[in-house]
Formats: structure tokens, C-alpha cells, sequence
């Protein structure tokens, strides 16, 4: 009986012809935009990197695949949509995928990558994210003047019976709550934590290994802290003012703080019934809540329009115009909450599979390491193409997914790609920035 992929497939006809298909078109590939992923890796060193500070306990005389191999075959699977190892134990014998990789013999099984999974350990997992540090920094030809980092945090749904795995009532179902620290596009932190526990619990303790880690390379760089009201808390706002890191964090309402801006909002209640028009207005007072050993300066937003009013809260360290401040600088927060969706759902960092706890941190790292490698790809090969500002998910489905064809021999490996694929330019482009190395 022959095998359902060899099997005709009938499409009916056009005109007096018939259609029909089968899959014995030989080496032929869907990814050929993957190369453009191994030039980005060559020159960031980022698979070498992550392969370089994860001990491999397996015997050297026995070992087939190397730790880079395999997780370079994780990294540029994620970047091409395969989000699991079922899927790379049938990509093992694409020839493309063994090219970008940089092995001409099959690549490693799904068995041997879930090893790789289930043996990761908590130190491996601080040790990946020393590479996403080493990453950031290195991106920058020089220390800027000034950074920002957003912190935040959101759920990874669990439907198995995983290590650790709790109910969480807000979003109504069992979950890992990873904690994320992003700075502008770049990924520097995702810590996995279990999901009944205080929302901002690790985050103060991240953000000074992430800071000392920086001031190390830039210690004139001014540092901003910057984060929802669920990350108000008096140890992370202590330590920013005696560390001298600036801080810009959202502050939950109460009825102190809303009856510190009554009058105001009263004000703003009358402007809008004589005009019908919505009213708007920043201000700024100082506040001390009660768990705090002094006051600080709070950012007021106040709007009063169909819906009612809507107050807002921040409070800063920062001296800057009010307006610019909340405007300018706290607005932008969101951005970040973006960046996590980029992350989770175009690259899979919600696949939490393993049941051990440390091997679904490990899975959410080959995530990060996916999703830097897309943040590089394009930041330095797709700068002035209609790429540009794309997600990792449309930048797979019009530039990596492209189909080629493998010619493979003893003097060269010969793609041939897509004759009329719509950005054939820019996929030229970025392969001669990254093999010219322009900046």
C-alpha cells in the first residue's frame, strides 16, 4: 500500500488538463528565508553563546549533536513557525534546515531535544539570561546616554499536569505568571514564576541584577525604571532613590489620592456640561501612602467626558514637566505589552509542555533567544524596507517563508529560490547587509 504522502491528489481540471499533486518533489524547502536567520546568528554568535555557558554532561565520544547544533535547530525552528518537537523530528531531514544549522547529515530527533529540555537546571536558566544581557549591550556601539526598562508580567495557560501549576482567578484558568523586562524592543529578562503569588514578587530582586549587570559596561547611562501599578511596591521604589535609578510606576486609586483631586475633577465636571466637550488636565502633588516612610511626587491625569471620569495615578522620581512626563514617557509603557505578545504568540513562548517546571523556564528562554534573534534581524539587515517596524509573525510569512529547492553535491550546497516571490528585493538586501556587515 503506498504512502498517503505519495498518493495523488486530485485538484480537478483546467480547461482539458488535469490537476493533480503529490510530495515527491524532492528537496525542496518552505524556509528559504532560514539562511537569513544563520547570517544573523553568525554575526551575533548567539547559539555559540547560549551553547557556551550550558554544561553538556553527555560522553564527547558518543555525542552526534552538538549543543550549538541543537539549539540552533530550536532557535530558527521557533523563528519558522515550528513550535513543536514533533515538528523538528520531521524537519530533521530538510536539507535547508540542516544547511542553516551547519550539518549535512540529519538533525537531531525529537527525543534528543526533549533530553536537552529536561535536563536544564535553574543555574542554566540565569546563565541564558547572562546572553540576552551580553546581547543587549553589545547591540549598542556605545553607552547611551539614557535607558528605560519596562517590567511587566503575563500568564502562560497550562493544560497538563505540569510542575507547579496553580489556578490564578484573574485569568480564569491554571498557569505559569513569567515576569518580563524589556528595553525599548529588546528582550532582557523572562522569569518563569509560579501563578499564586503577588504580581510584582522577584521583580525588585530582577531589576538589580539586571542594573548592576548594566552599570557594569555603562556606568554614566542613566536608568529608568518603569512599570504598571502593579509593581508599586516600597522595596523597588527604596531601592531605585538610594541606588540612583529613576522611576516611573503607575499607582492603584484610592480614595485618598481621588480626594487629593476632587476639586479639580469637580472643576473639570463643570467645564464639560457648559461645553460638552471632553475635559482634560495633568497636575502633580506630593502623597505618602501608609506603608511609605515619606512623600513622593505623584503625576495626576484627569478626564471627565460621556463615560465619566477616569483618573490616573503615577509616581515618580523623575523632575521633569509633568505633562511630558506622563505623556512622553509613561504612555509608552504599553509598548512593552506588545513586545510580550510578540514573544508569546508569534514566538511560541507560551509552549510550557514539560512537566518539570525548570525545562518550561528552559523553553521560554529558546523563545527569548528566537525572539532577539528576529529583534536583530531586523533592526540590522530590514531598516528602510516595508519590514521595517513588521512582528516576528509577518516577517516569517512574507520573508522566511519562501520556497526553494536544494541542490546539494561535494563542492557547494545551491538554493534556488522562489523565481517570483513578491520581496525578492528585500530578501537580497538584507543578505548583503549581513554578509558585508553593515552597521
Amino acid at each position: 500500500m503506498p504512502k498517503c504522502t505519495e498518493a495523488k491528489i486530485d485538484f480537478g481540471r483546467l480547461g482539458r488538463r488535469i490537476i493533480e499533486a503529490d510530495f515527491t518533489g524532492g528537496d525542496l524547502s518552505s524556509d528559504g528565508g532560514v539562511m537569513l536567520l544563520r547570517q544573523v546568528d553568525e554575526r551575533l554568535g548567539l547559539s555559540r553563546a547560549a551553547a557556551a555557558v550550558l554544561p553538556d554532561p553527555r560522553d564527547p565520544e558518543r555525542i552526534e549533536h552538538g549543543l550549538r547544533e541543537m539549539l540552533a535547530q530550536r532557535i530558527y525552528g521557533l523563528c519558522c513557525g515550528y513550535e513543536d518537537l514533533n515538528d523538528q523530528q520531521t524537519l530533521r531531514a530538510d536539507l535547508l534546515m540542516q544547511t542553516a544549522v551547519g550539518r549535512i547529515q540529519p538533525l537531531a530527533s525529537a527525543p534528543t531535544l526533549s533530553r536537552l529540555d529536561n535536563r536544564a537546571t535553574r543555574a542554566q536558566a540565569w546563565a541564558l539570561h547572562g546572553v540576552l544581557l551580553d546581547q543587549f549591550v553589545s547591540s549598542h556601539a556605545k553607552a547611551p546616554e539614557e535607558i528605560v526598562l519596562d517590567i511587566d508580567a503575563s500568564d502562560v495557560p497550562l493544560h497538563g499536569n505540569q510542575e507547579l501549576s496553580e489556578f490564578h482567578a484573574y485569568y480564569d484558568h491554571h498557569c505559569y505568571l513569567p515576569l518580563y523586562v524589556f528595553c525599548g524592543q529588546a528582550m532582557l529578562a523572562c522569569y518563569l514564576r509560579r501563578s499564586r503569588i503577588d504580581g510584582a514578587k522577584h521583580a525588585a530582586a530582577v531589576i538589580k541584577l539586571i542594573i548592576k549587570e548594566l552599570r557594569k559596561h555603562w556606568p554614566t547611562t542613566r536608568i529608568i525604571v518603569r512599570g504598571d501599578s502593579g509593581f508599586c511596591r516600597q522595596n523597588l521604589i527604596r531601592w531605585c532613590e538610594r541606588s540612583h535609578v529613576g522611576y516611573v510606576l503607575g499607582l492603584a486609586r484610592n480614595a485618598r489620592l481621588e480626594a487629593s483631586v476632587s476639586m479639580v475633577e469637580m472643576a473639570l465636571i463643570e467645564a464639560y456640561q457648559a461645553s460638552g466637550v471632553k475635559q482634560r488636565e495633568i497636575g502633580e502633588f506630593r502623597y505618602a501612602a501608609d506603608s511609605w516612610d515619606l512623600e513622593r511626587r505623584v503625576i495626576t491625569r484627569l478626564e471627565y467626558g460621556v463615560q465619566g471620569n477616569n483618573p490616573r495615578f503615577i509616581v515618580t522620581n523623575l523632575e521633569c514637566d509633568p505633562t511630558q512626563l506622563y505623556e512622553r514617557l509613561y504612555c509608552q509603557r504599553g509598548e512593552a505589552e506588545n513586545r510580550i505578545k510578540e514573544a508569546q504568540l508569534d514566538l511560541f513562548g507560551t509552549r510550557a509542555s514539560c512537566h518539570r517546571f525548570i525545562a518550561n523556564q528552559f523553553r521560554l528562554l529558546l523563545a527569548a533567544l528566537a525572539y532577539t534573534l528576529m529583534h536583530r534581524l531586523r533592526s540590522l539587515a530590514l531598516r528602510d524596507t516595508e519590514l521595517q517596524h513588521a512582528s516576528s509573525a509577518t516577517i516569517r510569512v512574507r520573508l522566511l517563508k519562501i520556497g526553494a529547492a536544494i541542490l546539494r553535491n561535494t563542492r557547494r550546497v545551491r538554493l534556488m529560490l522562489a523565481s517570483h516571490h513578491p520581496l525578492r528585493h528585500v530578501y537580497a538586501l538584507a543578505a548583503a547587509r549581513l554578509a558585508q556587515g553593515v552597521p
